[in-house]
């Protein structure tokens, strides 16, 4: 049986130590906070800075090599180069190595690559150091435009006009404070067109020349019900029974492929060996889809929605990843799924950190759901809020309003001071998106 080395503590992590188990490892997990679901999966856990290479490098399971196989399930400790670190101490991992991390730790370098390599899904960008310099462009600019830090900011530090602020006076003013406060961690801001259409991710397994495609999902990054308020980590997510999305085809996914081919291509001519889980987000435009960002493992929430009908041994897929014979068919249920965070109170602003969340396991079952624990602290039996999103269900059928119908009714038996987004999922705001990409396809 394999010994499986998780890091991370979220409920992406719940999900990838589900699936693991479920393939038939035995878990030991890294993580900063006790995520009771993840503990429960383990046959042995360590509370401890999940991101820190020293760290870990300085636990037993790694320094007298106890484990088999790594699974990291954060960017962060992957853009710090932990899997470097675990591979020179003789354990396989699956999760690239930070020159190959890359793609996700700088904006920046992801455009660089596209550019260079003339990737399709590109859009103009501009990147800038001055705070002087990039107030001096942007009252030039005649588009509507996106601020993002160069750096990595957990999906919160996007700005979006239109959206996020309205004035290219607040424009000019978030972009001079993402340099002047490093925001990212780069003191460097990237300028974007604004590109108009429907987000969507595509995630997939690679062993850094085959690639395996995922079920489509549709993400949710504002706090609040008919997406308003400040962007967050990813407040829930769908998929379609078809693994497709309900304004996109064929080959909408066939072109999103390619862009991830021809990304995991040209890191490879560059001697980047990407292996690992990777996800394109993407927007579809009247042009097909564009690219809005890389990231450098599964997403969250959206690991929830594939791994939940993952049919295929993810501990056989991760072998392959790590050997470099991804080649066997990876199977999926046809089945819908529906994601549903709950979030302490103030989440995206101010959350409520230390209240107790009630949690009725047993009537979530009932209802056909299933419950991911994400950032919270277990302490003597009592479940606690942490400063980030604090669970997920997730509902599934054999159709999108049956999986959205059980994820709801699943929310009932969570109780505390929380919240989450009821309208995720809803036939009325599908319709809308289907809506939108007729009419845009249309002009």
């Amino acid at each position: 049986m394999n010994k499986v080395l998780l890091i991370g503590a979220g409920g992406r992590e719940h999900a990838i130590g589900k699936a693991l188990k479920e393939g038939g490892a035995k878990i030991y997990a890294v993580m900063k906070h006790k995520n009771p679901g993840i503990a429960r999966l383990s046959e042995d856990y360590i509370i401890g800075d999940h991101n820190s290479v020293s760290f870990v490098k300085n636990l037993e399971w790694v320094k007298f090599r106890k484990v088999d196989f790594a699974f990291i399930g954060p960017e962060d400790p992957l853009i710090r180069g932990m899997a470097d670190m675990l591979e020179e101490q003789g354990i396989p991992v699956v999760g690239p190595k930070k020159n190959a991390a890359i793609i996700e730790g700088s904006k920046e370098f992801m455009r660089d690559l596209m550019k260079k390599h003339g990737i399709e899904g590109f859009v103009d960008y501009y990147v800038f150091t001055d705070a002087k310099r990039v107030e001096e462009f942007l009252r030039a600019y005649e588009k509507p435009f996106v601020i993002k830090p160069v750096g990595v900011t957990g999906g919160k530090g996007v700005w979006v006009m239109g959206d996020h602020f309205h004035t290219k006076e607040e424009g000019i003013a978030y972009a001079k404070k993402v340099i002047e406060e490093k925001i990212g961690g780069e003191g460097k801001v990237i300028i974007e067109e604004k590109l108009e259409g429907e987000e969507f991710t595509l995630q997939i397994f690679t062993d850094g020349k085959n690639l395996k495609g995922m079920p489509l999902v549709q993400d949710f990054k504002r706090a609040y019900e008919g997406d308003k308020g400040p962007n967050t980590g990813g407040m829930g997510s769908y998929s379609m029974e078809n693994h497709l999305l309900p304004f996109m085809d064929e080959k909408d996914y066939a072109k999103a492929m390619k862009i991830l081919e021809d990304i995991i291509a040209a890191m490879r001519r560059e001697g980047r060996i990407y292996k690992g889980v990777l996800y394109g987000q993407f927007m579809l435009t009247a042009e097909g889809p564009k690219v809005i960002e890389i990231n450098c493992r599964f997403g969250d929430p959206e690991a929830m929605n594939a791994l939940s009908i993952l049919k295929s041994n993810l501990v056989d897929i991760s072998w392959s990843i790590i050997e470099g014979k991804l080649k066997e068919k990876i199977e999926f249920e046809n089945l819908a799924t529906v994601v549903k965070y709950v979030v302490p109170e103030g989440y995206g602003t101010k959350p409520l950190k230390g209240e107790v969340i009630k949690i009725r396991e047993d009537k979530i079952r009932e209802k056909g759901a299933l419950l991911y624990y994400a950032s919270v602290d277990e302490k003597e039996g009592k479940i606690y809020t942490t400063t980030s999103r604090s669970l997920a269900v997730v509902g599934m059928g054999e159709n999108l309003e049956k999986a959205e119908r059980i994820a709801e009714d699943a929310l009932q038996f969570i109780e505390g001071r929380v919240f989450s987004r009821h309208d995720i999922a809803k036939s009325s705001m599908i319709q809308r998106k289907i809506e939108k990409m007729k009419k845009l396809r249309e002009t």
